[in-house]
């Protein structure tokens, strides 16, 4: 089974997208392996703001191929980091749809060791047949210094920064752009200059305290004096700003990770007020109200689930968090927000003699999982109790497995892939072959056509010169018979004597009309004359059309012929190359054949090329018989249902009536002739083709085959913007004009003229263009 071009083209950048996703989960599996070892706890930007980095997700998925890689939160437990003293960049380029092959597209940028710019989207999008690209690319960081310095003592590391701290303290570095924003004056060659003032104490903190070998010395001590400058010199100037520590920023660092949880996240909220009914049943505010006030103090609630018992409303309810580490982190401030306001659990928990006013809440764990009463009994029906340790060991083991198979599936793609490349190469070499001996058997049929056309183009003209000679002739002969008929009847008067004569002339003037009806009947034997000339055309055509079959068969059968010859001097080397007697015996057999096959083979060029010639002779005739009798139909006086129509030119009337809708009388006519004008150049630009392919069998075919054929692409974006501003009549006015060019003249696109019987809405036949004029030839006389 042969591919096409397009087939081979996809899969050579299916080939060269599975192989990049292989390296970037070997690199992946490297980089955690090799930050796993480190306690360090790095902070970063995050949209902009300063917090601890949070779980996101990116996903890659193509029919068979899936891949998935997770950051969590970063502590000592954490199973995989990213390293931040290099530059790290992702992007994923495509476009083109194809079924069943759906991208998750996330784009990210680790340009320092403080700060990561994330855009992500969740819409899905096609890999398609026009263009796949994945470029991963893992680029170090550049540096003002070259060298890289290793072995460093302590005491050259502190003499380098305590002289750039001198410099900065002296004003000869500037760091301090305004008030609000700041510049690393050790690094110029980043894409980002300007910074807040806690942004670049991360990236001064990150790049001066960072483990990594590949930043040197210099850069490292010269980011240390920057950190110290911005603590000691410019703390004051920029206000009080808090140190970027886990601890102080995100609640989630500090809570114990070996603690139960119940999972999914939830709230405990109790001591809400409610109030009594007439029918002696409690109730309260709605949970929905209550989830609004907490989303508006930042807590991002999912949802807020009152719990009710048989005597209404318990005055308690549950606080619903997200199911990732983001609503932890909302779920922990929420606790840490009551528990300073001295609404905790604690304060809950606490004996005391004055009345609890107000609503107390708190995280959900274990002793709430398991009391007996009614908050007790609605999270065991809703959750399980997990450390945070547990779910990121969980979700470290499903990463594990999710490499481990996409390892071992890119490697069963890559050799199908290979495969697959060298059948294609060999189909194209194939193609390639057929596609040069076709053009060169298309351009001879076009020359032989082009000579047929100029010969009957001739014969036509010379039938009409004859027949114009011989009308004038008739007409002058029947003018002069006419008035000698009337001075005739004039002498009849005169006399008796005259009238002898008359009666001779008269009787000469009948011998005279007698052989005048004679020409006539001699010019309808002409017109008959022609009119088998076009019946004799029309069979020519019908045989030409007939021939034009055969050829294509015989030419299909030509190259199975051609095939069938290669197949069996392949089989005739291999059995020169064996020595039994029975092979020896099949080569002279296949040789004998193969004889055979080349003999039917020359044959079939023969027969072919005489087919060509023929055909071509033909096709030139009917199409130079076309041309002049458009040409004649010109010149014709009068309106009739055979008239020379232009084919893809515009009716201006439904532009003019919609621009009368819009503007008034005078203005709509220079507008319409505006956009007619416009649509026009639309319709000659050959870069614009709002046609699609499709492939019909069965009933739907001409022949009842397979067979491709090009139909009006309904979803092009200005015959949409033409239809819904201007309306109906106007799109079809447009789709009419195209539709015509594209029959009649796709190559050129500009109007051409055309015989067109307006009676039955299609293109006149020559038989019906002969037929019409001679008629009114006939009607002259």
């Amino acid at each position: 089974m042969g591919v096409n071009p397009g087939q081979f083209g996809e899969l050579k950048n299916e080939l060269y997208l599975r192989r990049h996703c292989f390296e970037f989960i070997e690199e992946t599996k490297r980089l955690g392996a090799r930050e796993s070892r480190s306690s360090e706890v790095n902070k970063f930007n995050f949209h902009g703001q300063s917090s601890q980095l949070q779980p996101w997700r990116f996903t890659l998925l193509d029919s068979e191929l899936s891949l998935s890689l997770h950051f969590l939160s970063l502590n000592q437990r954490a199973h995989m980091r990213v390293s931040f003293s290099s530059s790290l960049s992702l992007c994923l380029l495509y476009c083109g749809p194809r079924p069943r092959s759906h991208f998750a597209f996330v784009a990210f940028l680790l340009s320092d060791n403080a700060s990561l710019c994330c855009f992500s989207s969740s819409h899905a999008f096609g890999l398609g047949d026009c263009c796949q690209v994945l470029f991963i690319k893992f680029m170090e960081s550049s540096t003002d210094d070259s060298d890289v310095d290793t072995d460093v003592s302590e005491s050259e590391m502190d003499e380098r920064e305590s002289k750039s701290y001198d410099e900065l303290k002296n004003g000869k570095r500037i760091v301090k752009l305004s008030h609000e924003t700041f510049t690393c004056p050790y690094c110029t060659k980043k894409r980002k200059r300007d910074f807040l003032y806690k942004d670049l104490l991360q990236h001064a903190s990150g790049v001066g305290k960072s483990p990594s070998n590949k930043r040197s010395t210099k850069e490292k001590a010269n980011h240390l004096a920057l950190l110290k400058y911005l603590e000691k010199d410019l703390a004051d100037a920029v206000g009080p700003s808090k140190p970027a520590t886990a601890s102080n920023n995100d609640p989630v660092m500090d809570c114990n990770h070996d603690e139960k949880f119940v999972w999914p996240w939830r709230g405990i909220v109790v001591n809400i007020p409610t109030r009594r009914t007439d029918d002696g049943r409690f109730v309260g505010g709605s949970g929905s109200k209550f989830r609004d006030e907490l989303k508006e103090r930042g807590f991002n609630p999912s949802r807020v689930t009152p719990l009710w018992n048989y005597r209404g409303h318990s005055g308690c309810a549950i606080v619903e968090f997200n199911k990732d580490w983001p609503g932890l982190h909302n779920a922990i401030s929420f606790e840490r927000a009551y528990e300073a306001d001295r609404h905790g659990k604690k304060d809950w928990l606490a004996n005391g003699t004055t009345e609890k006013l107000g609503v107390y809440a708190w995280v959900a764990r274990a002793d709430d999982y398991n009391s007996n009463n009614i908050i007790g009994e609605h999270l065991r029906k809703i959750g399980d109790l997990k450390t945070i340790s547990e779910i990121i060991q969980e979700e470290a083991r499903k990463q594990d497995r999710l490499v481990s198979n996409l390892t071992s599936i890119i490697e069963l793609k890559n050799k199908h892939l290979t495969e697959m490349e060298k059948r294609c190469n060999e189909t194209s070499a194939t193609v390639d072959s057929l596609m040069r001996e076709i053009e060169k058997l298309l351009q001879a049929y076009n020359e032989e056509i082009k000579k047929i056309q100029l010969g009957a183009r001739d014969h036509l003209k010379k039938i009409f010169s004859d027949h114009e000679k011989l009308k004038l002739k008739l007409e002058s002969q029947k003018k002069e018979f006419e008035l000698r008929g009337r001075e005739l009847e004039k002498r009849e008067a005169q006399n008796e004597n005259e009238s002898k004569y008359l009666a001779e002339e008269i009787e000469k003037y009948e011998v005279r009309n007698s052989s005048l009806q004679l020409a006539e009947l001699e010019q309808q034997k002409a017109d008959e004359d022609f009119m088998k000339l076009a019946d004799d055309q029309k069979k020519q055509k019908e045989d030409l059309h007939d021939r034009i079959i055969r050829l294509e068969k015989q030419l299909d059968a030509k190259q199975a012929l051609e095939l069938e010859i290669e197949r069996l001097r392949g089989t005739l080397n291999v059995m020169k190359h064996m020595e039994d007697a029975e092979d020896v015996q099949k080569a002279e057999s296949i040789l004998k054949d193969l004889s055979e096959k080349e003999r039917d083979l020359e044959e079939l060029d023969d027969l072919n090329q005489a087919l060509i010639v023929k055909q071509r002779k033909s096709n030139d005739e009917l199409q130079e018989a076309r041309k002049e009798i458009i040409n004649a139909f010109k010149d014709l006086p009068g309106r009739s249902h055979l008239r020379i129509k232009r084919m893809g030119e515009l009716d201006t009337k439904p532009f003019h009536e919609a621009m009368k809708k819009i503007y008034n009388e005078d203005e709509a006519d220079e507008r319409a002739s505006e956009l007619c004008s416009l649509w026009a150049e639309y319709l000659k630009d050959p870069d614009w083709h709002p046609f699609k392919v499709i492939k019909v069998e069965g009933k739907d075919a001409p022949d009842g085959k397979e067979k491709e054929i090009e139909i009006l692409d309904d979803e092009d974006e200005k015959l949409k913007g033409l239809k819904k501003d201007y309306g109906e009549e106007v799109c079809k006015a447009v789709i009419s004009a195209l539709v015509e060019i594209n029959e009649y003249n796709p190559s050129g696109r500009y109007i051409t003229s055309e015989l067109w019987n307006y009676q039955e809405g299609k293109r006149a036949t020559l038989r019906e263009g002969v037929r019409f004029l001679l008629d009114k030839l006939n009607r002259s006389n």
